[in-house]
């Protein structure tokens, strides 16, 4: 079994994954290139060694209901092959629309963020701006410092804007 030490160095060894701390002492690492919605590898890496990393893409890991497994046990063997397999998959997402190549321009061209993964201000015609921001767990769209709505998915919460008339700022 590896102490909280040795599973931070394993994580940190990562550089795709980004360190955040969290409450209690807890750490949490992401993978913001993640093809998923789901940015966060790492769960509450706890100072006595508890802690999950998410598996919910890979069948043959038994999750708890949110797609984490708990790692208080694992050995470094298991954990590295444990972090690869998830990496690998959320690198991929089969269902997620491809990119038309001037979407690929207009990104690469400009320091505009990934309107598709995140979040950011939406506009309608009459000027009117809803901000799109993730925040615990969940999509919120705010009016000004008021929360609007929350969704349990980005996808959900794009649809709601473009429902509503709201277009990321980028494309108004």
């Amino acid at each position: 079994m590896l102490n909280v030490e040795q599973k931070l160095e394993i994580l940190e060894s990562y550089p795709q994954l980004h360190r955040k701390e969290v409450s209690l002492g807890r750490v949490n690492f992401h993978y913001e290139d993640s093809a998923y919605e789901k940015k966060i590898v790492a769960l509450h890496i706890h100072p006595n060694g508890n802690g999950y990393i998410y598996a919910g893409l890979l069948p043959e890991y038994e999750t708890d209901a949110k797609g984490f497994v708990n790692i208080r046990d694992y050995s470094e063997a298991e954990l590295r092959s444990l972090l690869d397999a998830t990496l690998k998959a959320m690198s991929y997402n089969p269902d997620a629309p491809a990119e038309s190549p001037k979407e690929k321009t207009d990104m690469q061209g400009s320091a505009a963020p990934k309107l598709s993964t995140g979040g950011g201000i939406w506009i309608d015609e009459h000027g009117n701006t809803l901000t799109l921001k993730y925040d615990n767990d969940m999509w919120c769209v705010y009016a000004g410092h008021d929360l609007e709505m929350a969704f349990e998915s980005r996808s959900e919460a794009g649809e709601y804007l473009q429902e509503e008339g709201f277009k990321p700022q980028a494309q108004a």
